[in-house]
């Protein structure tokens, strides 16, 4: 059995078409879409909106975490505009694309950046959306847990940690724990590029202590100190922002 996972699409649409080939399933762990790259200033929702130069001075306040100043100019650029409804249609547009480059079967979940509310919408049959849900794949239980948690960042799938990791609870024994972020181990956490430490959740941490899953998969730091580790038997693995390598990681058995 041959498994592909994927995680940080970001809008790779046409890589995505091609991420199943040669795999019996593939897995999706969430931020399909593309609101502003942070290598590439010039694609995604914002710069399409607002240009180039404000996507730079966005990007560079937010890296300087000068997250006061970024949301000021954020309501300055969204002022005389309908924030909700032009988000939603390049959302949809996105979501048109991604989801009809999904190979059948996939197990997909939400990125901290997707828009869960959207999604019944575009997955088509052989689509499985999860979230705090499991499904037997090979053989193997796989367990997913979408979305990420609260951060100065406020994108659109954040929730409490008590709403997390009641999706973590809600999974019981599995085989591959799979989710958006990391469990909050600090190396796994760190963005090398961004130089900051993204949240990890203790809840998935905790999980993979008392389970020991085979695997523990996730995405969300494009950059990480560390891709793998392992804690007891389970191994953690970051399978890579496939927006940049535009290659799955492969899972097999």
């Amino acid at each position: 059995m041959r498994v592909h996972v994927v995680s940080d699409v970001h809008g790779a649409a046409d890589a995505l078409a091609r991420a199943g080939e040669g795999a019996d399933a593939l897995v999706c762990l969430g931020d399909l879409v593309l609101f502003l790259d942070y290598a590439d200033h010039s694609r995604g929702i914002f710069p399409d909106l607002f240009g180039r130069d404000n996507a730079d001075r966005m990007v560079a306040l937010r890296t300087a975490r000068r997250f006061e100043e970024a949301r000021a100019l954020d309501r300055e650029l969204w002022a005389d505009l309908d924030r909700q409804a032009l988000i939603e249609q390049a959302v949809r547009k996105q979501y048109a694309e991604l989801f009809a480059a999904f190979p059948t079967p996939t197990y997909a979940t939400y990125g901290n950046v997707d828009v869960p509310g959207l999604w019944p919408e575009y997955a088509r049959p052989g689509t499985t959306v999860l979230d705090g849900g499991t499904a037997e794949i090979g053989g193997l239980v796989f367990g997913f847990v979408g979305g990420g948690l609260r951060t100065p960042m406020r994108t659109p799938y954040e929730v409490e940690e008590e709403a997390y990791a009641a999706k973590v609870a809600a999974l019981g024994r599995v085989d591959v724990l799979c989710s958006h972020i990391p469990p909050a181990i600090p190396e796994l956490c760190y963005d090398t590029s961004a130089r900051r430490f993204e949240r990890g959740s203790q809840a998935l941490l905790d999980a993979v202590r008392s389970v020991q899953p085979r695997y523990a998969l996730f995405g969300h730091v494009h950059q990480p100190l560390v891709r793998r580790t392992r804690v007891g038997r389970t191994e953690c693995v970051n399978v890579g922002h496939f927006n940049h390598t535009r290659t799955p990681w492969a899972l097999q058995w």
